[in-house]
């Protein structure tokens, strides 16, 4: 797979100036600083699977050295945290995270982190990564409900890192005109 990287001087300011989906011109609170650096694209991924080695322990291997910056959030409150303190360009959200990391069987928060991230000023393209499903009544039902939040993808768990990076190069494609940041 090859990923186009057609601008070396990225910066979160886009191509023509203008702050593409998902980007603050300032960052909320005394973290304004936040730990993305000026000129990298965020991206935010939350799962919390059990899986050794799985994608998102392979994403910033991966993507580090293109530019972008790999935040992993483990639980729904580390999401909240993450998106109060740091620009978010691009949300990988696992639906089946838990709200908190003593108490993984409660309610999922991937539902919660994505109302926050349609409720951002600039809402990020977000991709969705879900448990594979029973039956095809309830795919369909949960496909709609992550479309009608904003998710720019939904992916079936287990997630192959190929399929996701080439949803990632879409994602690129699509907002942000193909301009992929360089170390």
């Amino acid at each position: 797979m090859t990923l186009r990287l057609s601008q070396p001087n990225w910066s979160p300011e886009g191509p023509n100036g203008n702050s593409p989906p998902g980007a603050r011109t300032s960052a909320p609170g005394p973290a304004a600083s936040g730990p993305s650096k000026r000129g990298r694209l965020s991206l935010m991924v939350t799962y919390g699977g059990w899986r050794e080695h799985d994608f998102a322990d392979q994403l910033p291997a991966v993507l580090g050295p293109l530019g972008i910056d790999c935040h992993r959030c483990r639980t729904g409150v580390e999401a909240t945290e993450f998106l109060r303190r740091s620009p978010v360009h691009i949300a990988i959200v696992d639906v089946s995270i838990p709200m908190e990391a003593d108490s993984p069987r409660s309610e999922p928060a991937g539902p919660r982190v994505l109302q926050l991230l349609r409720r951002l000023e600039q809402p990020p393209p977000t991709v969705v990564v879900r448990p594979p499903q029973p039956c095809f009544r309830d795919s369909a039902r949960g496909l709609s409900d992550a479309l009608r939040d904003g998710a720019f993808a939904v992916i079936d768990g287990p997630v192959r890192l190929e399929g996701l990076l080439e949803v990632l190069r879409r994602v690129v494609r699509r907002h942000y005109r193909d301009h992929w940041p360089a170390a």
